[in-house]
């Protein structure tokens, strides 16, 4: 039987989303918990990983199980949502909380079947104590309309080579972006909501980084489509702070 989780956290206190021995992981935390309550060697896996001190709105993980103590969870062959995500959100830190559990087919992948990923990245301009730990911060106040601008040259089927990292594993860095959102809140917080096919490692933290520094007029909108052609991490912005950077839904 596999399952699949929609699940919250903050990242403040992990090493990220994958298990390592030198640290608290939200893979580890999980699979801890679900072999705990079903009473079976469970391993998780996730729709991708988050760095340490990512967070998640919607991050989502496939596990499965032939552990007799599920049919504690089901009813006619379905899953008794209610009390099973109540049952395991009992054994698991309050820093991590699943919001829904559906049953999959065998051949579905929480990782390979997604078609679509949204991040979200907070950026708090100023300070504000409220927000530690919980959004990236700058100091100066951003132009607007020139980072929204900006992101337009971003969206579509583009190499992405500009806006990732050397760790980066893969060779193909042809990623397609649906959209670009740039808002701001109460209390000078902006949002950028990014939406594609796939993300680069810190992919959406340079695209941030990059979008800031035109906020900040040190370069032109254009320029955007100039580092995005010359296909070379140098040219493009820092990458942002992880505190800020939010896995806001996967879609299948």
């Amino acid at each position: 039987m596999k399952i699949l989780l929609t699940l919250q956290y903050n990242g403040t206190n992990f090493i990220g989303w994958q298990k390592q021995i030198n640290g608290r992981s939200i893979q580890g935390e999980l699979e801890k918990s679900l072999s705990f309550l079903l009473d079976d060697n469970i391993k998780i896996y996730g729709s991708g990983r988050t760095d340490a001190k990512v967070h998640a709105i919607g991050q989502t993980a496939h596990f499965e199980t032939n552990s007799f103590k599920i049919n504690n969870f089901l009813k006619k062959g379905k899953l008794i949502k209610t009390s099973f995500i109540n049952a395991l959100n009992a054994n698991l830190p309050e820093d991590i909380y699943i919001t829904n559990a559906t049953l999959v087919n065998n051949n579905f992948h929480a990782r390979y079947d997604v078609k679509e990923k949204v991040y979200e990245y907070h950026l708090q301009i100023g300070k504000n104590p409220l927000n530690n730990n919980l959004c990236g911060k700058i100091n100066s106040k951003l132009c607007m309309p020139l980072m929204k601008e900006a992101s337009k040259y971003l969206v579509g089927e583009h190499d992405f080579s500009s806006f990732c990292s050397s760790k980066t594993a893969t060779a193909n860095h042809i990623r397609t972006i649906k959209y670009i959102k740039i808002y701001s809140i109460k209390n000078n917080e902006i949002i950028f909501e990014i939406s594609g096919n796939g993300f680069l490692y810190n992919m959406v933290r340079i695209i941030v980084g990059s979008l800031v520094n035109v906020g900040l007029k040190k370069i032109q909108p254009i320029d955007i489509k100039n580092i995005l052609d010359k296909k070379n991490r140098i040219f493009a912005g820092k990458t942002m702070q992880p505190e800020g950077l939010y896995l806001k839904k996967v879609i299948y």
